[in-house]
């Protein structure tokens, strides 16, 4: 073997520095948290929130939080298994299914910080982008969109949250060219095909071609629709009467936990020494009786 020259000395490795742990496991991106969460100086100890949209196989996770030394403080949440209470009853990951979700955590929100009132969102024109405008006593809630590691291509569900938001009534700065439904050749939005996925068309349409073409497949997909007696055309009114019992009552319920559950272990309980010494006597009396 010839020589071989190396690349790195021992001074290059003792001063290597890892990265952060979640850099590591490939979950936060530092780029973008430094710059959604570093504040003016000037500001003092000003929060600087964000609206987290994260989203799982099966739920939605929306909070609006900010960021200290000690870690990030949520002070509002909402997830997409909470829809059921207002009449959604299957599909908790889809486009509407997060306009939902984002609708229902701004209505929170600025409940909690009495602003429901003078701020309550975009109501009539659902497909069209949407700005809250400052009213004359006090300046809307200004949110910062976090998306995470989601891609942000242009119909992304993250944006599905954001448009829920703003209808809301939240302040976040936005452009509408990444919601579903912007044409990049008229550089603008098709107001009416953005409503169509807000409110479950695009669902409704694959239902009817898969029950038509395909009826095994269509049971197959949608097997939690026929279970809940939901066809096609029964999405549009279920999401709009779903975003009118959002503005009704977007308080958060908790669950009723149950006193009489039996913790299940699977670990062998540590004995005594009494426990011990009655199961050694117990072996030898079986043991006895068998000679």
């Amino acid at each position: 073997m010839g020589f071989v020259k190396p690349r790195k000395s021992k001074v290059a490795f003792k001063r290597y520095q890892v990265k952060f742990r979640r850099r590591r496991s490939g979950k936060t991106d530092y780029y973008a948290r430094k710059r959604l969460n570093a504040q003016n100086k000037n500001k003092y100890n000003t929060p600087k929130y964000r609206f987290v949209i994260r989203f799982t196989n099966k739920d939605i996770v929306a909070q609006i939080s900010y960021a200290t030394i000690a870690g990030d403080i949520v002070i509002a949440c909402a997830y997409g298994h909470e829809l059921p209470r207002y009449g959604i009853k299957a599909g908790f990951t889809n486009y509407a299914a997060a306009y939902c979700v984002g609708l229902l955590l701004a209505r929170r929100v600025l409940h909690r910080f009495q602003l429901h009132e003078e701020y309550f969102g975009n109501v009539d024109n659902v497909g069209q982008d949407y700005n809250v405008e400052a009213g004359s006593t006090r300046r809307p809630f200004k949110v910062l969109l976090d998306v995470g590691l989601a891609r942000t291509t242009t119909g992304n569900r993250v944006f599905g949250a954001l448009k829920g938001a703003l209808d809301g009534g939240l302040d976040i700065p936005h452009s509408d060219r990444r919601f579903r439904g912007y044409h990049m050749g008229a550089k603008k939005i098709h107001a009416q095909l953005h409503r169509k996925y807000i409110l479950g068309g695009h669902v409704a349409d694959y239902m009817m071609t898969l029950r038509e073409g395909d009826p095994e497949k269509y049971e197959a997909h949608f097997s939690q629709y026929i279970k809940q007696g939901l066809e096609a055309e029964d999405l549009d009114p279920m999401y709009t009467s779903a975003h009118a019992a959002i503005r009704a009552d977007p308080s958060l319920k908790y669950t009723e936990k149950k006193s009489n559950v039996v913790k299940r272990s699977w670990k062998m309980k540590k004995l005594g020494y009494e426990e011990r010494k009655l199961n050694l006597l117990a072996r030898l009396k079986a043991f006895n009786s068998e000679e």
